[in-house]
């Protein structure tokens, strides 16, 4: 096939993608997605496979296509207009917050392609607000499952089903609006994909979609033939589970022959009865992304790229629950842990493509009434972000996220959530000495100051790992800082917060002193030249007698 239509195609996918992305960022209600942008945006094929994404969050967009496999076997029969939504883990989703909206696209009578968006949304009912509730020991207590269903059809809505949803979300209005959003972007994806069958033609656009899958995976694997072949293992260790069961393990073990790879998760833990369980489709996109980021950056993250990856995982294993088992916190923990211990594995094969562990998420969930207004909120932390790992590269990125993110996730404007929550920003810099030793240093985590001004006393919750084990070293360099979360009470004294807890009381005034992890340091801290370690301690990064 014509190399230069070739191209030319593949970027027009990925640039309806990208089109649907600001669609759902410009018209979602909520902070989560409009401000923080926790949403990702995909094009499938007929048969579920993954053709197109933007650069969104991507330990969502490698479990797309079990969703869209999970449309295709509840529904034998899909007809142009149906419009499907799931969210269940154990049924096509990741975990119950990241509901997922799918619109088939037909051309002389057949189904073609899928367009599909994913976003977190606020509240999901279950036993506490915002979604992730840490004293949860079964999916039911996380909140309202939903496995595919036909949400519209005839392109339009059920009424009947739309409100049910709503009903089981302490915040309707927003998650009614951030659904419109999300099928909205769905329909844009369709209107541009089905202007381009149009021009095209099914047979010729189908046909360049098959080209452009086989060269991505010709460009993965000749990557993977420049590795030696080999076995090699790594291992990366999770806080707790909240229920009193700490050091949780996951082990990698991963085989690479000629332009293979397999990853082999068999060895890692049991099952958790906290909410640090990963769902099949989460596990699985956690090691696309691992694998994803080893790869060279043009190369198109499509189903083509990860043919050369196979995943063996045990049921009943920390990465792979049995159905029934609380996974909220799966998207970032154990995703991020299942990413390390491959990178760390890795690192042996693609020294040079290998790079220091990211900082681990510590998230925070606030609700209470806004004296501004009288109305109540829920508010989610995505300030106070960890730093990036280190690589051959350079340093690390400050303050740039997690793994399963990849920068992805948005910090949003402090002077934003304080126009729209009653919360005061009195500090949020760079936290020195937080990033890992090494030859190029781990980027570094924040300092954050919040003060919290509600109408009367507000609850909050964290759900999270980080706090024991910082952001792992690669090639000789050194581990993060770990997280380190007070809120200073109103009488002076401070209370250290654990990374799952829930119902913690927060009188208005009183401040949350966060202090976030840095990246993991790459290559031995010896070799660090005198000039950057000089323009560390004039920038403060290495600021003598900080508390990190």
């Amino acid at each position: 096939m014509d190399p230069v239509t070739l191209a030319v195609l593949d970027n027009r996918l990925r640039a309806i993608v990208e089109e649907m992305g600001e669609a759902m960022l410009r018209t979602s209600y909520s902070q989560i997605l409009n401000s923080s942008r926790d949403f990702s945006v995909a094009l499938c094929g007929a048969d579920g496979s993954l053709v197109a994404q933007a650069d969104h969050i991507p330990v969502h967009v490698g479990a797309l296509r079990f969703a869209t496999e999970a449309v295709l076997k509840t529904f034998p029969t899909i007809r142009d207009g149906d419009i499907f939504l799931l969210n269940d883990p154990y049924n096509g989703g990741s975990h119950l917050p990241d509901l997922t909206i799918i619109l088939p696209v037909f051309a002389e009578g057949e189904c073609c392609f899928f367009t599909v968006v994913r976003a977190h949304i606020t509240d999901v009912g279950g036993g506490t607000y915002g979604g992730y509730n840490a004293g949860a020991t079964d999916i039911w207590s996380e909140g309202v499952r939903i496995p595919p269903i036909r949400l519209g059809e005839d392109g339009g809505l059920r009424a009947d089903l739309l409100a049910m949803v709503c009903a089981n979300t302490r915040i309707p209005r927003d998650v009614r609006g951030d659904l419109m959003a999300m099928i909205g972007s769905a329909r844009l994806g369709a209107t541009r994909i089905a202007e381009l069958l149009a021009t095209h033609g099914r047979g010729p656009l189908l046909a360049t979609v098959d080209a452009i899958l086989d060269l991505a995976e010709k460009h993965a694997r000749s990557i993977l033939a420049e590795w030696p072949d080999g076995t090699w293992s790594g291992e990366a260790v999770l806080d707790d589970d909240g229920h009193g069961r700490e050091n949780i393990t996951i082990r990698a073990t991963c085989t690479k022959q000629g332009g293979s790879l397999t990853v082999d998760l068999t060895a890692s833990d049991d099952e958790a009865v906290g909410i640090v369980n990963s769902s099949y489709p989460n596990m699985y996109s956690a090691c696309c992304m691992a694998f994803a980021y080893l790869l060279d950056a043009d190369l198109s993250k499509n189903e083509g790229a990860f043919r050369p990856l196979k995943v063996i995982a045990r049921e009943g294993s920390i990465v792979w629950a049995h159905e029934g088992r609380p996974v909220t916190l799966c998207t970032s923990h154990c995703s991020n842990e299942i990413v390390e211990s491959i990178i760390r594995a890795l690192q042996n094969a693609a020294p040079e493509r290998a790079m220091g562990g990211w900082g681990r998420r510590f998230r925070v969930a606030i609700k209470g009434r806004d004296p501004r207004n009288g109305r109540g909120f829920v508010w989610h932390l995505f300030h106070a972000r960890p730093g990036g790992g280190g690589s051959v590269a350079g340093d690390g990125w400050n303050t740039v996220g997690e793994w399963h993110s990849a920068g992805g996730l948005k910090f949003g404007s402090v002077e934003q959530a304080e126009a729209r929550f009653p919360l005061h920003f009195a500090k949020h810099e760079f936290r020195p000495n937080s990033g890992g030793a090494g030859k190029h240093r781990g980027g570094l985590g924040a300092e954050l100051l919040l003060r919290v001004e509600t109408d009367g006393p507000a609850v909050g919750n964290t759900a999270g790992d980080g706090a024991f084990h910082g952001s792992a070293g690669i090639q000789g360099g050194e581990d993060s800082a770990p997280h380190r979360y007070v809120l200073r009470k109103n009488d002076g004294s401070e209370r250290l917060l654990r990374s799952k807890e829930v119902s913690i009381p927060i009188e208005s005034g009183e401040v949350l002193h966060l202090l976030s992890a840095g990246g993991g340091g790459w290559g031995p801290p010896g070799e660090r030249s005198a000039e950057a370690r000089a323009k560390d301690a004039e920038e403060g990064y290495t600021a003598q007698g900080n508390e990190a």
